[in-house]
């Protein structure tokens, strides 16, 4: 990693959290981070897990975000489902509720959401999905800030609605020619060596156009994936 001395990159470094049964590992990745994806029941979580992780963000400093999805607790959410428009629409505002209403309860404040999985990559080529997912976020609270894509049409058509964004690379996850994320389905689709994730944060930050950076909690040595991509990006938690 060529990083000249003295130039310091400070920029978000998120994960998707409250997924997982294993409490101590998501206690671990919560140290690493500086922004929290908690999935709100779409694909995985419940009251208890948002709870949890919802209180272990705010005793970190962490920001809080929702990270909703379809209905698809079976294939965790990472199957394309068929709903669209409106009900697509209520299926994110009523996960936002939920996961509102606890932080709320523990006092503190959702500050961005990130749709999971199929959602995520439906909407960057699917403009009516994004517009959808849009119009859930909008009607529950406008002023929040929207994870997605960086460089992709989902971002404007967010920026079109009002909303503000930013633009996310993944440090754990490699990406086909047109920028879009390769399918898990297919071979090396993760990036499991810390330091190989590290370079790539480098490289994602060093863009410009992205501003939050996400390491999967499941994702083989996600602690020490992320603890290199800290360190690589000297990023103050």
């Amino acid at each position: 990693m060529d990083l000249q001395p003295g130039v310091i990159m400070t920029i978000d470094l998120n994960c998707d959290m409250g997924e997982l049964e294993d409490a101590e590992h998501e206690a671990a990745l919560m140290e690493q981070i500086t922004s929290a994806n908690i999935a709100c029941g779409g694909h995985a979580g419940d009251e208890a897990t948002m709870e949890r992780t919802a209180r272990l963000a705010i005793a970190r400093g962490v920001h809080i975000g929702a990270h909703p999805s379809f209905l698809d607790r079976k294939n965790f959410g990472r199957t394309e489902m068929p709903e669209r428009g409106e009900v697509l629409a209520d299926i994110v505002w009523d996960q936002l509720m939920h996961l509102d209403a606890i932080v709320k309860k523990l006092g503190g404040k959702v500050k961005h959401v990130k749709p999971h999985g199929a959602l995520y990559n439906v909407a960057v080529r699917d403009k009516d999905v994004a517009v959808a997912i849009g119009v859930g976020v909008t009607r529950w609270n406008p002023f929040v800030t929207m994870f997605g894509l960086a460089g992709s049409s989902m971002l404007d058509m967010w920026r079109a609605m009002g909303l503000k964004v930013a633009g996310e690379g993944f440090a754990d996850r490699r990406y086909e020619e047109d920028g879009t994320l390769r399918s898990r389905k297919l071979p090396r689709a993760l990036i499991t060596d810390p330091q190989e994730a590290a370079e790539q944060a480098v490289r994602l930050a060093r863009q410009g156009n992205v501003q939050t950076i996400c390491v999967h909690g499941d994702t083989p040595g996600a602690v020490e994936i992320l603890k290199a991509c800290r360190d690589a990006l000297r990023c103050e938690a």
